[in-house]
């Protein structure tokens, strides 16, 4: 700090309370947030950096964090570039820890060659708890049933735009997940998703129906538990995922 710098007051005690809260307006006694580091932006060559608080679930450097459908090593090849590719006919990898409540960031890419169109053109999923999925798809320029769509909430909404880039290029997919509450096997807390798709906004808060059905509508009729692994799909084709990052976070409680 400069010598010369003048020191100013860092807040008031003679303000109102704010409603429902034990702080007054600025408070100087009001905690401050803890210092993060942000995440590096990653580029279409190399990856970003995960943020400083971040639990790192995939960096290249192997697959440690995962495990096969049957809780065994995850079978899928590493391969350039510090990513994983989906080994088809492997099955589905998940983490070893569970996740509630989180802030996931994924990022992916579906391979140039094109060998079919609609939900045969780079086809997978990322699923929250293992149960609410976003929709990984080269939806570009590929019709395809609108909520299958590249970041849909697979068959309950599409997203709000179609943010695709071209086949062979790196997507990025921000996801806020909040989980569903259950008391006594009934639903009290319904979950809800934000997702950002290469950096547009295409889910805000969205209600989410129950977990992720195929052909049939997705409900709360089971209960299931407040914590659930990532799982990635494997859904027959070459995709890839690299930097993937996550940061558990509370019940969205401000301080």
């Amino acid at each position: 700090m400069p010598s010369n710098m003048r020191e100013l007051p860092k807040g008031y005690s003679d303000t109102p309370v704010l409603p429902d809260s034990r702080w007054r307006v600025h408070d100087a006694d009001r905690p401050a947030p803890p210092v993060v580091t942000p995440p590096g932006f990653s580029t279409q060559e190399r990856p970003g950096n995960p943020p400083s608080d971040a639990t790192v679930l995939f960096d290249g450097g192997g697959l440690d964090a995962w495990a096969a459908r049957d809780g065994g090593a995850a079978a899928w090849p590493l391969v350039e570039g510090d990513a994983v590719e989906v080994a088809p006919g492997a099955g589905d990898i998940h983490t070893r820890a569970a996740f509630g409540s989180c802030q996931l960031h994924v990022e992916w890419r579906a391979p140039a060659e094109i060998r079919a169109d609609s939900q045969g053109r780079g086809n997978s999923g990322v699923f929250l708890l293992g149960l609410y999925e976003v929709q990984v798809l080269d939806g570009y320029d590929n019709p395809t049933y609108a909520d299958g769509l590249t970041a849909a909430i697979y068959g309950q909404y599409p997203p709000l735009v179609n943010a695709c880039v071209a086949p062979g290029a790196w997507h990025v997919f921000d996801i806020v997940f909040e989980a569903p509450a259950y008391a006594d096997g009934a639903l009290t807390s319904p979950a809800h998703m934000t997702v950002l798709h290469n950096g547009l906004l295409v889910h805000h808060r969205q209600r989410l129906q129950g977990p992720t059905a195929h052909r049939q509508l997705a409900s709360y009729d089971k209960p299931h538990g407040p914590t659930g692994p990532v799982v990635l799909q494997d859904h027959g084709d070459r995709v890839r995922f690299r930097n993937i990052w996550i940061r558990p976070i509370e019940r969205f409680a401000a301080a």
